[in-house]
């Protein structure tokens, strides 16, 4: 049995390695960005994902074993245990069951988390920043530790352990307290995450390792769509120094990350460079530079990048002709997949573009059409990977079950 799911997954990873190397497979492969899909085969709600891995271990078990996608976006991804996020009484995230209803996806809570005048503080020291600045604004249950002196203290050796008193506070060891409880929470899910994915060996996966790229980092994360857009005419010079700043530490996580996770995928979601977030000039100017050194060093490092881009591409398609060709998986959300199959078709493998409205309220007969369009346009000669755009939460699981079926049947390269 275990030479036999060694075989299954050499066999599906070797076919998307060649649509990746821009060569024929024996087929198409198949990608699933599948999310919270999985709940719809454990009969369960999306919250008790949250709560209770063995159900969501079991549930996406049964998700893979009934659809057999060639590779697949890790179920533990976007699970963050309830628990943990309760003790650290996160804000940054609305998750089901906690602040919204127990069968909606989790909602990002953006917020300005650091404000325009706290660039200098996180270019100096962006461990500090992290800790006495960022998380207190978003964990309610680590609000003591604004209070703590900086930690850059402790460079001092001996001398300067007197500020350790400072963690005698009692509200600071309550702060310190919750950390650890919301630690033991993610092991406990740790602990099933590696189980899942030993006996789930045959399937290859798509982990996230970490690949943001430095200006979603700050406008997801720290400034907010708004305080970012200011910037980039109020602090264009700050914003450039914190994506440098800020560079190492992505790049460094996100080989690391890859290693942890055993994938050669690097997934990175882009966010803010689509049409209609910024001009031509200033994603010249603020988000190419660093999304391009970002894929080349990814490729340097011997690893494929996945760049899946939210939104539109289309006025910005012709940038991608630049990255290193036949070692890139672009997926495409709602850009024009035939035009990109004429313009960065010969570059890089392109994935993406079913649309997730025709996987919720379609008919069969409409899936295995516009299936059939993708192959034959966008498939042609290789170089494709039958994706989808959003995420599969919403889908009806009968027709994502028609979709890679046809795919399959249809999709094998003469």
């Amino acid at each position: 049995m275990a030479q036999q799911a060694k075989d299954l997954y050499r066999q599906r990873l070797n076919r998307v390695l060649d649509a990746v190397a821009l060569k024929v497979p024996d087929r198409v492969p198949v990608l699933l960005i599948n999310q919270f899909l999985g709940a719809k085969y454990g009969d369960m709600t999306l919250k008790e994902a949250y709560y209770d891995p063995e159900k969501w271990y079991q549930a996406n078990k049964k998700m893979l074993q009934e659809l057999e996608p060639d590779l697949y976006q890790e179920p533990w991804l976007l699970i963050n245990p309830g628990k943990a996020m309760e003790a650290l009484d996160i804000k940054q995230i609305k998750w089901p069951g906690h602040g919204i209803p127990e069968n909606h996806t989790f909602q990002f809570v953006e917020g300005e988390y650091m404000k325009p005048e706290e660039y200098d503080h996180l270019l100096d020291d962006p461990s500090d920043f992290a800790f006495r600045k960022y998380l207190p604004r978003i964990c309610g249950a680590l609000e003591p530790f604004q209070n703590l002196p900086p930690l850059k203290a402790f460079l001092t050796g001996y001398i300067g352990m007197g500020i350790t008193a400072f963690f005698t506070q009692p509200e600071v060891i309550n702060a310190l307290e919750s950390l650890a409880e919301a630690g033991r929470e993610y092991a406990r899910y740790k602990v099933k995450e590696i189980e899942y994915y030993q006996e789930m060996s045959e399937y290859p996966v798509l982990g996230f390792s970490g690949g943001l790229v430095p200006f979603d980092l700050i406008s997801d994360m720290l400034r907010g769509m708004r305080g970012t857009m200011l910037d980039m005419y109020r602090n264009p010079e700050k914003i450039l120094e914190a994506q440098e700043k800020l560079y190492p530490m992505i790049i460094e996580g996100a080989i690391l990350n890859a290693k942890i996770n055993n994938t050669q995928f690097v997934l990175m979601a882009l966010h803010r460079g689509a049409d209609g977030f910024m001009s031509i000039k200033q994603f010249e100017t603020f988000y190419w530079p660093f999304l391009k050194k970002l894929i080349a060093d990814t490729v340097g490092a011997g690893l494929i990048p996945y760049v899946y881009i939210e939104g539109g591409y289309n006025e910005r398609l012709q940038y991608l002709r630049e990255l290193p060709k036949g070692k890139v998986i672009v997926h495409l959300d709602t850009t024009d997949i035939f035009k990109a199959k004429e313009v960065i078709g010969d570059t890089v493998c392109i994935a993406g573009n079913m649309p997730t409205s025709l996987l919720q309220f379609g008919t069969p007969e409409k899936v295995k059409d516009y299936t059939k369009k993708m192959i034959d346009v966008a498939g042609k000669d290789g170089g494709f990977i039958m994706s989808h755009r959003g995420v599969l939460d919403e889908t009806n699981p009968e027709l994502v079950k028609v979709w890679i079926d046809f795919t399959k049947e249809y999709g094998v390269y003469k």
